[in-house]
């Protein structure tokens, strides 16, 4: 049966970056983070390549050191598929298909839903997922902890050991900020009775045992050591006793009445067991490869880690969780027994208080009081208005009764009004775009969703190519149905992050893009030199973050601070229909003054922007859209 199982499932290509071996690892570190997950869930249903980065790889390497029983092949850039080129490794493309899945958090978590799909006995390789499966899901561009695990570590670590001895000399930020993550408080799912069972044992001063794990330390020779790095034991239960499918002993399960009355402000905090919190999740296999070579050198030059003692004890830790010594070894990692790297105690500890600036959260105040009449008045007295370019073409419309049905948004999806007016956002974007478009163009629908833009584009105009990117699998899975169903042969389909399509392209086009989105897709856009038509959405989850600051043109930057400009974000989406007129009014003006703000930056890189109220106004609350040409 599973036989059959496998045989039903398409060959998949994963294509994993490769510049050099570096002692134990396969760098870029990405690739070497993807193969030990393959290893960790003994995954072998994809057909494996390494796409060298460099003039200087060897494919002899590939053979002798690589893993003993994964088959790796070698496949140049220019050979790869036409959609892999346009995105960065790691990415999995179905054989000969037309979707791709790129960047390294999207291409583990398929790796984890493939495995189990495969093979649903693996219950423990799907809760690497974590709760409601979310681990790494938020893209790197929203989430500072995805952008920690999956970019700011890996490049740190690859730069640590690439460096040269004098530049070793301190921590890399990074490690610095893993480090006071996991001394922060760990926030989990029911948390409310774990803690009161923690108050429980606090006031009966007893330790719960912690776990033997006999099975791996069966597996693999060696006796679990857990005295040397004590954690509290509670914690410690409650997460090995969900990795070894255990119960907790009954005694930790019954509360006494003083323990029920206790407010939660005061109940004890918990403690991190593993990088998210309690349980081992994707973010410890992700992180494991980096912080042992990170280790290693370290221990190489000499030093000890007593200034990072919550790594150190996660790193030993994570070593007893069932299955990753086996992995390692598959990996050629020669996993570390930390003691002997902490034998200066007198060292002096680690000034967290360091951590630069740039790492911090932002600390500015975002529950802005009072309206936005000041900011905008000030604007105002400095000749700045709100003010929108005539539509060039407010009657256009397609046909929609003459399109297939695989066409239109509304397809049973959604209500009949609502299909309507997605109706109508589509006509306006639709217009712009076929008034730019020649034959042969690449034309890219960035934050695609279902495919509503793109699917009519690739249907109207069958000379030019369409690439949609969406970060949510679900949706995408949608279009491509929709796609399939209407035979279209000039559309591709990449999920990814944003930050992870590299290709070159003529038009870039998104239909409510949410809050930064907007300005990730001009951004995109700038950098090919490629027209834009955009419609922004989500005005009030705007704001400053390692890519963009706010306000962005040079005209709104001498006259208004970030705080004054995230006022206007947030009443700009006071634009719903539930709202009396005068309010609304308010919030298309302010929609107008942030989307002014975002054409004068385009401006500034040589483009020609106009923003457009699309028509009718009542298609959507969020109704400005941009048309910016290089």
């Amino acid at each position: 049966l599973m036989r059959k199982m496998k045989d039903s499932v398409a060959e998949e290509h994963l294509y994993l970056g490769f510049s050099h071996q570096y002692r134990d690892s396969i760098l870029p570190l990405h690739t070497s983070i993807s193969l030990f997950l393959l290893s960790y869930c003994d995954c072998k249903l994809f057909k494996v390549f390494l796409v060298p980065t460099g003039e200087n790889a060897d494919d002899r390497f590939v053979t002798n050191n690589l893993l003993g029983n994964l088959e790796v092949h070698l496949i140049s850039r220019c050979q790869l598929p036409v959609i892999v080129q346009s995105c960065c490794l790691p990415a999995v493309v179905v054989k000969d298909g037309k979707f791709c899945r790129a960047g390294l958090s999207v291409v583990l978590r398929h790796i984890i839903q493939k495995t189990y799909e495969t093979d649903p006995s693996k219950k423990d390789v799907l809760e690497l997922l974590g709760f409601k499966k979310t681990c790494l899901k938020a893209c790197a561009e929203v989430s500072q902890w995805t952008r920690l695990c999956e970019i700011s570590i890996p490049l740190a670590v690859e730069g640590f050991l690439t460096a040269s001895p004098e530049h070793c000399q301190t921590i890399p930020p990074d490690i610095l900020q893993l480090e006071r993550k996991l001394g922060e408080p760990v926030r989990v799912h029911n948390d409310d009775k774990i803690r009161r069972q923690k108050l429980q044992q606090q006031k009966a001063g007893a330790k719960a045992a912690v776990p033997v794990l006999g099975k791996e330390a069966t597996e693999e020779g060696k006796a679990v050591e857990t005295d040397e790095h004590p954690l509290p034991s509670l914690e410690l239960s409650v997460a090995f006793s969900k990795l070894l499918v255990q119960e907790l002993p009954d005694v930790v399960n019954r509360e006494a009445p003083h323990i029920r009355r206790t407010k939660t402000t005061d109940l004890p905090l918990l403690d991190h067991v593993f990088a998210e919190g309690l349980y081992f999740t994707l973010a410890d296999i992700v992180l494991l490869p980096c912080i042992h070579q990170f280790l290693i050198s370290t221990k190489e030059q000499g030093k000890n880690l007593v200034n990072l003692p919550l790594i150190s004890s996660w790193y030993q830790r994570v070593q007893e969780v069932p299955g990753v010594k086996k992995a390692a070894g598959k990996c050629n990692m020669e996993l570390l027994h930390l003691p002997e790297l902490m034998s200066s105690p007198e060292e002096e500890l680690q000034d967290f208080s360091s951590v630069p600036d740039e790492l911090e959260e932002e600390n500015e105040d975002n529950n802005f009081i009072g309206g936005p009449r000041p900011t905008m008045t000030k604007l105002m007295e400095n000749g700045i208005e709100a003010k929108f370019s005539p539509h060039p073409c407010p009657s256009w419309t397609l046909d929609w009764t003459n399109l297939p049905s695989a066409v239109s948004p509304g397809e049973g999806k959604m209500s009949r009004d609502r299909a309507l007016r997605k109706q109508q956002q589509l006509n306006n974007l639709v217009a712009a775009v076929t008034k730019l478009a020649k034959p042969g163009d690449v034309i890219v629908d960035f934050c695609s969703g279902g495919g509503h833009v793109g699917i009519v584009l690739a249907h109207m105009m069958p000379s030019c190519q369409v690439v949609l990117v969406e970060n949510k699998e679900l949706s995408l899975t949608r279009a491509k149905d929709r796609s399939d169903e209407l035979g279209l042969n000039n559309i591709w389909f990449i999920q990814a992050n944003l930050d992870y399509f590299k290709g070159n392209f003529n038009i870039g086009v998104a239909l409510h893009a949410c809050g930064v989105a907007t300005d990730m897709v001009i951004e995109h856009c700038i950098k090919a030199r490629a027209a834009f038509v955009i419609s922004p959405c989500c005005y009030g989850f705007i704001q400053n973050t390692v890519k963009f600051k706010y306000p962005q043109s040079h005209q709104f930057k001498e006259i208004l601070s970030y705080k004054e400009h995230m006022i206007l974000c947030r009443f700009a989406d006071q634009t719903a229909v539930q709202l009396p007129p005068e309010r609304r009014l308010i919030g298309k003006q302010c929609m107008g003054l942030v989307d002014l703000d975002r054409a004068w930056a385009a401006e500034e890189h040589n483009y020609s922007v106009q923003v457009i109220s699309m028509e009718p106004e009542s298609c959507s609350p969020k109704n400005n859209m941009f048309v910016g040409i290089p």
